[in-house]
């Protein structure tokens, strides 16, 4: 292995151990009958565009899972693929062809797929390069697309199987739908705008007699297909009327007046326009009373022949004439300002129409029911636990789900109409004939299947399903579903439907739901809403590389939990992996074979400081891996961050810098490299470049040193790369409780006179007197006491008992802490007596609080009920040790 640099570049390091790993085959898991594999399904990015930092957080928590399994020995695999994104897709490429004046009918059906084929692909390609930028390690023998034959085969093999059994059916329901791309979209691509519009008062008069009822509403452009004015039964102002009828303005056409308890009394004028053809609500009610449906626009929200003097106007120019007719009429009594949300397709910003359209629809209540029940018993666990109510409501309140698109790209639905008995086929393969009559005069639906039907299937349709494979067999069902909470729904709950549907069992037993990056204005990122292109991961990646991104992303989060990325976390990261670096070069500098300080004695631990961060090495490994297991991977990573950071590079590497340059027996070497090995494999599955890079290093110098490792680590059949190394496993029996109480105090007496010499400027280089009074840990300070006049500049320093503790005065600093009393002389300084009463008087106001809150945890029932007997009583000698750090403090007060 070459000279070490002396800083980190990340681009050349990255793009060497990638492609290293992708030669070797790692990505890529065997099937072995005697083993459970890991499985993970990427959540398919859309080929619309490069990524953004949404997509690099779900891979790098998808790439810590995977490679953590991966190191667990498990045969792994993380199946990775790109959706065809039916309606976002085709937005784009419509965009492109206006801007050359041109529309999709003009160059017809087949030339417009073409060219989305051919953007598609090389789309596929960019993303592809990212996620492996991003360190994704995919098995990309295995990447599909959803529109390739596979994929496709088991979309026109799903729904004919549901419509054969009568859950897929065609039918005239209310669907959202956008006027700009004139297609149904989903609800998840409806965002709602909150507008100041307008509140209008509209006299209906009454058929019979003198009169009117007002009616109040936001969208006067639609009352032209009113079929009924409804009221509260329980209102006296409009009771009488209920039976009769009212005079629409301008058709005079008549409606009757229902009673219905939906309608709110309190709202505007407690009398409700009823407008079934372009309100849920109102067909709801339509329904219950057998009003007809008048629909009154055109799919491109042009007003059609039954809006009468006002066809072939847009909405919005419709709803202006109405205004002035109205008025002109005498029939519009007042207006005022009303701000509401307004629904608009996320695609192209269009107001969207509710619109009862005929359309494909899946009867998903039975579907929903098994869903729910597959959660409801534990078979799947949902990460958060919080979603889980939310899961249920939207199961149990679930509504048939329209799957027909009127676009051209997508799966086409599989579905005949007979011209000649005008009855269905529904097939798999391409029909030529109709199935009842046996004619050859058969159209295909033109439309297309929602997007989110195909990615429904994603679980089974990659391994080869419906066929039975040996892919589909031994990687189904997979362990973890991870994704965003925002498609729970939309997403999530349809693969647990179709899963269960098609292959009888759950499709995954855990689904992990990470939170959202928002931008600087709170909004998810998104292609759509243009806020993705400022936070594509490269320019981070450029700035900081890929391992600090990764670190940034993840270090310290928690699942279903929302944040912004920030510099800040950027800088930390960088600083984290600079840290690694200039440690992991000191300590190679001193692996040199033929010096004698290199080779440890026969005790594995000798000294208190390698007992300790042997000790603490072991612990942060049962720590780690009991975490990791429990999915509370920011919290994992924030350990290893704090292990590395604070107790091997700030606290056990300076000492050992000390021991080095007096050359003491036995030597910190071994101790050093055996927890920078171990300590690179447990952050490998979150920084994975940086972490080969240092392992290899690592591992080339072990090589030719000869150095023994101080764990079960064998350099000579050590793997090929860290990846396929095995995860630390915890040594119990090397934690040491006293050794880790011991140098806790070292530390914090270090530390206490360091910060005091920074507060008050002391030079560096300058040595200050120390009086360490301590009790139980006297023989143990005693020996430390040299490390301890080193690291804090600390000379002479007097470490004696409590027994020999001599008043102080003003001119004297003291802390109290929590194994010992620290004395400094105030000499050469300024006054310190009342900044020294003040900072005591902080300490002590500190301390009770602390004892108030260890107090009152210690009264909780529910505390001591449920917490493990241990916790309990690690919370008890917490709150003797406060109580006796309270009472020294009062007594230096007094």
């Amino acid at each position: 292995m070459s000279q070490m640099p002396k800083a980190y570049e990340p681009g050349h390091i990255e793009d060497k151990w990638y492609d290293f790993w992708q030669t070797q085959g790692y990505f890529s898991p065997m099937v072995d009958p005697g083993k459970k594999p890991f499985v993970i399904v990427m959540p398919l990015p859309n080929v619309t565009g490069d990524l953004h930092l949404g997509h690099a957080l779900f891979v790098t928590l998808q790439d810590v899972m995977t490679r953590w399994h991966r190191m667990m020995g498990e045969p792994t695999l993380w199946l990775p693929g790109t959706d065809h994104a039916g309606i976002a897709t085709q937005v784009v490429i419509e965009r492109q062809l206006a801007r050359q004046g041109k529309t999709k009918e003009e160059i017809g059906r087949e030339e417009f797929t073409r060219l989305i084929w051919e953007w598609a692909g090389k789309n596929r390609g960019d993303i592809r390069r990212q996620l492996q930028q991003l360190g994704a390690s995919c098995d990309w023998t295995r990447e599909k697309f959803t529109l390739d034959e596979g994929p496709s085969r088991a979309v026109r093999t799903a729904f004919v199987r549901l419509h054969d059994k009568g859950l897929v059916y065609r039918g005239e329901r209310m669907v959202t739908w956008c006027p700009r791309c004139r297609t149904a979209i989903s609800d998840l691509e409806v965002e709602y705008k909150d507008m100041v519009g307008h509140l209008y008062h509209i006299c209906y008069p009454l058929a019979e007699g003198d009169g009117f009822i007002t009616v109040a509403t936001t969208r006067p452009e639609t009352f032209l297909g009113d079929t009924a004015v409804a009221v509260n039964p329980e209102d006296e102002r409009y009771r009488h009327l209920v039976g009769g009828c009212v005079t629409l303005p301008i058709v005079n056409r008549t409606i009757p007046v229902v009673a219905d308890t939906v309608v709110d009394a309190a709202f505007g004028t407690g009398a409700l326009k009823i407008t079934p053809a372009h309100d849920p609500t109102d067909l709801e009610i339509s329904r219950r009373h057998s009003l007809p449906l008048v629909n009154v626009m055109n799919p491109d929200a042009t007003m059609n022949e039954n809006a009468g003097p006002y066809e072939g106007l847009d909405r919005t120019v419709c709803r202006e004439r109405i205004l002035a007719d109205l008025e002109t009429a005498g029939l519009l009594e007042k207006t005022e300002p009303y701000s509401h949300a307004v629904g608009h397709c996320c695609r192209c910003q269009a107001m969207i129409e509710p619109n009862v359209s005929l359309q494909w629809f899946v009867r998903t209540e039975p579907l929903a029911q098994a869903a729910a029940g597959a959660v409801r018993d534990g078979r799947i666990t949902i990460i958060p636990e919080r979603f889980t109510r939310l899961y249920f409501e939207w199961m149990e309140n679930i509504r048939d789900w329209c799957i027909s698109r009127q676009l051209w790209w997508g799966h086409r639905i599989p579905v005949w109409y007979c011209q000649s008995c005008t009855q269905v086929t529904a097939s798999i393969e391409e029909a030529t004939r109709c199935a009842h009559c046996g004619s050859e005069q058969v159209i295909q639906d033109p439309d297309v299947l929602d997007t989110w039907f195909s990615s429904a299937l994603w679980t089974h349709s990659p391994l080869g399903w419906p066929e039975d494979t040996d892919d589909l067999r031994y990687f189904y069902p997979s362990s973890v579903m991870e994704t965003g909470y925002d498609i729970l729904f939309f997403w999530v709950a349809r693969m647990i439907m179709m899963g269960l549907e098609n292959m009888g069992e759950v499709p995954f037993h855990t689904v992990y739901l990470h939170g959202l990056i928002r931008d600087r204005s709170g909004e998810k990122m998104s292609r759509s809403k243009l806020n993705a292109s400022a936070t594509h991961p490269s320019e981070p990646i450029g700035m900081y590389g890929v391992d600090a991104l990764r670190f940034a992303l993840t270090v310290g989060t928690t699942a279903g939990n929302d944040m912004s990325l920030g510099q800040d976390r950027l800088e930390s990261g960088r600083n984290f992996v600079n840290k690694l670096w200039n440690a992991t070069r000191f300590i190679l500098q001193h692996m040199d074979s033929d010096h004698p300080d290199t080779h440890p004695a026969d005790s594995p631990a000798q000294t208190v400081e390698d007992r300790w961060i042997v000790s603490q090495m072991n612990r942060l490994i049962a720590d780690v891996t009991a975490l990791m297991q429990d999915f509370r991977f920011g919290e994992a990573e924030q350990q290893i961050y704090d292990f590395l950071w604070s107790r091997l590079c700030d606290w056990y590497l300076e000492m050992a810098k000390v021991r080095i340059r007096d050359r003491s027996n036995p030597s910190p070497l071994p101790f050093l490299v055996t927890s920078l090995e171990q300590s690179l494999r447990l952050l490998h599955p979150f920084m994975p470049f940086v972490t080969e890079e240092l392992w290899q290093r690592l591992q080339g110098r072990l090589t030719d040193s000869g150095m023994p490792l101080q764990s079960a680590g064998d350099t000579a059949n050590s793997p090929d790369s860290i990846m396929i190394a095995e995860y630390p496993t915890p040594d119990h029996s090397a934690i040491d409780t006293e050794a880790e109480r011991l140098m806790d105090a070292v530390i914090e007496i270090v530390r206490s006179i360091r910060n005091v010499r920074t507060e008050n400027r002391v030079a560096p280089g300058r040595w200050v007197e120390a009086r360490v009074y301590a009790g139980e840990l006297l023989s143990g300070l005693l020996a430390e006491a040299g490390m301890i006049e080193t690291l804090a500049r600390a000379r002479p320093l007097h470490v004696l008992s409590r027994e020999q503790e001599r008043p102080v005065d003003d001119r004297e600093i003291v802390l109290v802490l929590k194994e010992a009393e620290v004395v400094l002389p105030a000499a050469a300084m300024a006054d310190l007596s009342s900044a020294q009463k003040e900072r005591l008087h902080r300490e002590g106001d500190d301390t009770r609080a602390r004892i108030a809150q260890l107090e009152t945890r210690l009264r909780d029932e529910a505390f001591l009920s449920k917490a493990p007997g241990h916790i309990v009583e690690k919370e008890r000698q917490k709150l003797a040790a406060l109580k006796d750090r309270l009472s020294r403090i009062e007594r230096e007060l007094s």
